[in-house]
């Protein structure tokens, strides 16, 4: 009969220990995997495993900030590890809200592990990492490295939806929207319930001017996804104007002075010339935008502005953008201040110290 030593006894305790807390995270229960992950440390404190099924329930159950220091610390221990790199990586880029630091901070540990996976050969987690990259990219504007991320996703995995859906964000972002709409008919083809490739179908028709095939795509992806792509907010012209002359008399008065030569107008969508007048383009889904000479650079030497000052809102992307009448209201406020900021010699990083990104 074989003999087992105590510490092959204690290995495989750890190891059951392990499957029950991976039973309980397959599961959905993660507060048993939670409980089991911090019952297990408490026995092995360093056991890479346990660290990473703790971080990754406590970002299940809503305790952001404690996974963020759980994933902190699951690093230190296994700073090589691809499975808690991507875990960390992916809580930071997804999981976030609109932190941009902390999203710029998931992609330095994407390109970290992306090169470790590179070099373990590892073809799945260096598909994943590159996605997460063009994920991570996209939300930080910077789509065009997004696009080279997300091609080299696709060389990995040709086929993939979610590289495809996310390469189209991108295209669409840059205004390239014939090829948007490439990718994204692409990924209706191996994907058909994909929300939002249906949805930004819709956004690139209606800018196109067929109301018909918008109509059809917003509906199909808010028959999906009611949550996440519920109908918009609609204000009647009325009630929209009042809300921006509200937003207008809110102003610091400080500011007013500055607003008397301004022209506040009101249009549905971006113009192509609003959004490919600098490089990269602007969003086409911005919801206002500035157009002149911040009153900083004004010269007094200037006979005329080719541009003389204005600032426009686009009512269906705030409608789209909010979720109450109460919210879409409150943003015509917030996007006035954004666009005066812009008068006043603001850029976008200004803007989002005071959180008016």
């Amino acid at each position: 009969m074989m003999k087992r030593t105590a510490k092959q006894g204690e290995a495989q305790g750890v190891d059951a220990r392990l499957d029950r807390v991976a039973d309980a995270f397959e599961a959905t229960d993660f507060e048993a995997a939670l409980a089991g992950a911090e019952a297990l440390l408490k026995d092995v404190p360093s056991s890479p495993e346990a660290l990473h099924y703790r971080a990754a329930a406590l970002v299940e159950v809503g305790r952001l900030e404690d996974a963020g220091r759980a994933y902190g610390a699951a690093l230190k221990v296994a700073p090589e590890d691809l499975e808690i790199l991507f875990g960390a990586a992916e809580f930071l880029v997804c999981r976030t809200g609109e932190d941009r630091e902390a999203v710029e901070e998931g992609l330095e540990w994407c390109v970290r592990g992306r090169k470790l996976a590179q070099k373990a050969d590892d073809v799945e987690l260096v598909y994943e990492f590159l996605l997460l990259e063009g994920l991570g990219l996209n939300q930080l504007g910077e789509c065009e490295a997004a696009l080279k991320s997300l091609d080299a996703a696709l060389e990995h995995m040709p086929r993939s939806p979610d590289a495809q859906l996310e390469r189209g964000i991108a295209l669409f972002e840059l205004c390239r929207f014939p090829l948007a709409q490439e990718s994204f008919e692409r990924v209706l083809k191996d994907a058909p319930e994909e929300a939002w490739a249906h949805h930004y179908l819709g956004l690139i028709a209606e800018r196109r001017g067929d109301a018909r095939e918008a109509k059809k795509r917003f509906g199909r992806a808010q028959a999906i996804a009611p949550e996440e792509l519920p109908p918009p907010v609609a204000l009647e012209e009325e009630a929209f104007d009042r809300a921006v002359e509200d937003a207008m008399r809110a102003l610091p008065a400080q500011v007013k002075q500055y607003m008397d030569n301004v022209t506040l107008a009101v249009e549905d969508l971006p113009s192509d010339e609003d959004l490919m007048g600098q490089q990269p383009p602007l969003s086409p889904c911005i919801l206002g935008v500035f157009r002149g000479t911040p009153v900083g650079e004004r010269s007094v030497m200037d006979v005329a502005d080719p541009y003389p000052p204005s600032i426009v809102l686009y009512q269906r992307n705030l409608e789209r953008f909010a979720r109450t009448r109460e919210e879409l209201i409150e943003q015509i406020g917030i996007t006035v201040m954004h666009e005066v900021g812009h008068l006043m010699g603001l850029d976008e990083d200004d803007l989002w110290e005071r959180g008016l990104d």
